[in-house]
C-alpha cells in the first residue's frame, strides 16, 4: 500500500503527462504483479464493491478518535471528503503493515456479507496499521469512492511503455468487461491471434472541438459531414451467438435496452456497429430526459419502453464478417454499413445517421444553424479517408457543436469540494430573479483558475449566512455566467426547469446582481431547444 500512495502522490505532484507516464510506467515495471493489475484496475475506473457504508465509517472513526458526533461532522464539513477526515482524526497507528495493494484489496472484498461486529474488528485493526496516506487511500478503497484524476490514454501509455507492447494493442485490451480478481495482467494483455472475444468492444473514437475555420480543413469534397445527435454513444457488438451493447464510459448497458435485442439477433454474426442510442418518437428523437429515464430506472417496464423507445443511430461499422475493418477508409466502412442496413428487414431500430450534404464551407456553416431544429447539437465532420482511430485525435474527426446558452446568475449557495479541491469552495448554486424574489435553477463546479476559486472561498467564509452541513447560504451578490447545452421541463426543481451540463463562463465582476437574467428568460429559451434536457441537475441547498 505504501508503494501505491507513492505513485497517487507522484501522479498528484505534476501536470506534466510525460512526467505522470514515467511515474506510472516505473511502477508498472517495479510492482508485484498482482499490484500492477489492480493499480490498472482502479486508474481505469474498476473499483472493488463497497462492504462497509459511509455511515459505520464515521461512526467507528468517531468512536475511535473520542470525538462526539458533532465535533466530526463540523471536521467532515471543513475537509469536505469523508475518507481525509477520518485520516486526519484518528490517533496515530500502533504498527505498520507492509501488505501490498492487492493483499489489502483482498481483505477488503473479504468483509462482505461478514457481520457488523468483525466488519468493524477489521476496519479498526486496518487503521490501526496503515499510516495517514495509506489510511486515506484504503477508506476511499473501501467505500468504493476512489477515484484519481488520470486518463484512460496516460494509463495506456505508461502500461504501453512498461510492457513495450503497442499503445493500440494495450487500449483495446484494456476494454470491456474484465475482473481483475478473475485474471492476471499477463493474461489481460495476451494478444493472442489478434481476435476479440465475445462481448468485447473496441476503443471508441473520438473527436476534438473544432477550433479552427472549416476552410482550412482543405476541400469540402474529402469530407463527410452528419449530426450531432444527443444521445448515449454506444457499440453493439454481435458476436458468438450472443450481443452486449457497450456505453463509451465502458459500461454494459445490454439489459437497458432489451427494445435493441431484435436488432441484434438480426445482424450477422461478426459484426460490431458504432453509434448513438436515441429516445425516439415518430420522425424524430425524443429529449433526452426521455432517454435518461431507461439508464436511471430499476427496471424497464412496458410502459417505459412504449414512452421511450430506443433506436440505434449508426454512424460506422468497425468489424465485419469476423473481420476488424477499423483500419479501412470511412468511406468504404460506410458503405459498407449502408449495406447491411439496407438488407435487414423492416422495422428494426436502426437507423444510419443521414449525411448533411454540402458543397462549400459556408454552405455547411448555414446547416449548423439548423440542428437545434432537428434534435441534435450540431455537427460531427469526418475525413472520408480516414481509419477509426483510438481515442481523442486531432486532424481526422471534429465535432462542430452549437454554442452554448447562457445567462447571467447570482450565487446563492456554496460547498466545498473534493480531493484536492477538498480546502476550496467550488461547488455553487446559482438563481435567476422571479418577481422580488430569486429561485435557484442550476448547480456549477467548474470554469473558474485556482486564483478564482481561491478568492471566492475567501469570501464564502468572511459572508456565510447560515449553514446546512457543508453547504453555505452567501449574500446574492456574486454574478456569473452560466452556460448549459440544454434545457428541457423539470417537474423536480421549484424553476420548472433543468438545464443541461451547465458549467460557469465567467465571474461578472462588471454587473450587479439587480441585472441578471429572470426566470422568464429561460423559459423563453424552451421554445428554441426542442430536444431538450438531460437528467435534473439538482441543487446544494433547500428550495
Amino acid at each position: 500500500m505504501q508503494r501505491f500512495a507513492a505513485l497517487l502522490a507522484a501522479l498528484d505532484a505534476t501536470t506534466s503527462v510525460a512526467a505522470r507516464v514515467a511515474a506510472l510506467a516505473a511502477y508498472l515495471r517495479e510492482a508485484p504483479a498482482e499490484d500492477r493489475l489492480w493499480t490498472v484496475a482502479l486508474l481505469s475506473g474498476r473499483r472493488p464493491k463497497r462492504t462497509v457504508t459511509a455511515g459505520e465509517l464515521r461512526l467507528w472513526a468517531a468512536e475511535r478518535a473520542g470525538l462526539p458526533d458533532w465535533l466530526f461532522a463540523e471536521a467532515h464539513a471543513v475537509t469536505g471528503d469523508l475518507a481525509e477526515t477520518i485520516a486526519l482524526v484518528l490517533p496515530e497507528p500502533q504498527g505498520r503493515d507492509g501488505a501490498g495493494l492487492a493483499v489489502w484489496i483482498g481483505r477488503i472484498r473479504a468483509l462482505a456479507g461478514r457481520p457488523a461486529a468483525a466488519r468493524k474488528e477489521a476496519i479498526l485493526a486496518a487503521w490501526d496499521r496503515l499510516g495517514g496516506e495509506e489510511r486515506f487511500l484504503f477508506n476511499k478503497l473501501i467505500t468504493g469512492g476512489f477515484r484519481m484524476g488520470v486518463s484512460r490514454r496516460l494509463v495506456t501509455r505508461a502500461l504501453a511503455a512498461a510492457t513495450g507492447l503497442p499503445e493500440a494493442l494495450v487500449q483495446e485490451r484494456l476494454m470491456g468487461d474484465w475482473d481483475p480478481a478473475q485474471t492476471d495482467l499477463a493474461g489481460l494483455l495476451s494478444a493472442g491471434d489478434g481476435s476479440a472475444p465475445p462481448g468485447r468492444p473496441y476503443p471508441f473514437c473520438l473527436a476534438p472541438p473544432l477550433d479552427i475555420p472549416p476552410a482550412r480543413l482543405g476541400d469540402p469534397a474529402d469530407w463527410l459531414a452528419e449530426w450531432k445527435w444527443d444521445g448515449i454513444r454506444g457499440q453493439l457488438v454481435r458476436r458468438g451467438g450472443t450481443h452486449h451493447l457497450w456505453s463509451r464510459g465502458e459500461d454494459l448497458i445490454t439489459d437497458r435496452f432489451p427494445d435493441l435485442a431484435p436488432l441484434a439477433r438480426a445482424l450477422p454474426a461478426g459484426t460490431v456497429i458504432d453509434g448513438e442510442i436515441l429516445a425516439w418518437g415518430g420522425q424524430a428523437p425524443l429529449p433526452f430526459a426521455a432517454l435518461q429515464k431507461r439508464i436511471g430506472a430499476r427496471r424497464v417496464s412496458g410502459a417505459l419502453l412504449a414512452a421511450a423507445p430506443a433506436v440505434l443511430m449508426g454512424y460506422d461499422l468497425l468489424e465485419w464478417q469476423g473481420r476488424d475493418i477499423r483500419a479501412r477508409p470511412l468511406a468504404e466502412r460506410r458503405a459498407l454499413l449502408d449495406g447491411l442496413v439496407a438488407d435487414l428487414p423492416p422495422g428494426l431500430p436502426l437507423r444510419l445517421s443521414p449525411a448533411a450534404g454540402f458543397a462549400a464551407w459556408d454552405e455547411l456553416a448555414a446547416l449548423r444553424g439548423q440542428a437545434r431544429g432537428r434534435g441534435a447539437e450540431g455537427l460531427m465532420l469526418k475525413r472520408r479517408a480516414s481509419p477509426y482511430g483510438a481515442g481523442r485525435r486531432r486532424g481526422d474527426w471534429w465535432k462542430w457543436k452549437l454554442d452554448p446558452m447562457t445567462v447571467d446568475a447570482v450565487m446563492i449557495y456554496a460547498q466545498a469540494g473534493h480531493g484536492r479541491r477538498a480546502g476550496l469552495f467550488t461547488d455553487y448554486t446559482f438563481a435567476l430573479r422571479e418577481g422580488d424574489g430569486l429561485v435557484p435553477f442550476a448547480r456549477a463546479y467548474s470554469g473558474l483558475t485556482d486564483g478564482e476559486f481561491a478568492e471566492i472561498t475567501d469570501w464564502v467564509r468572511r459572508n456565510t449566512l447560515d449553514r446546512w452541513g457543508p453547504v453555505r447560504a452567501v449574500p446574492p451578490v456574486q454574478v456569473f455566467e452560466i452556460a448549459f447545452e440544454g434545457i428541457a421541463p423539470s417537474r423536480r426543481h421549484r424553476s420548472g426547469i433543468a438545464v443541461r451540463f451547465p458549467r460557469i463562463l465567467r465571474w461578472r465582476r462588471d454587473k450587479p446582481a439587480a441585472e441578471i437574467d429572470s426566470l422568464a428568460t429561460l423559459r423563453s429559451l424552451l421554445g428554441g431547444d426542442p430536444r431538450g434536457s438531460a437528467p435534473d441537475p439538482g441543487v446544494l441547498g433547500p428550495e
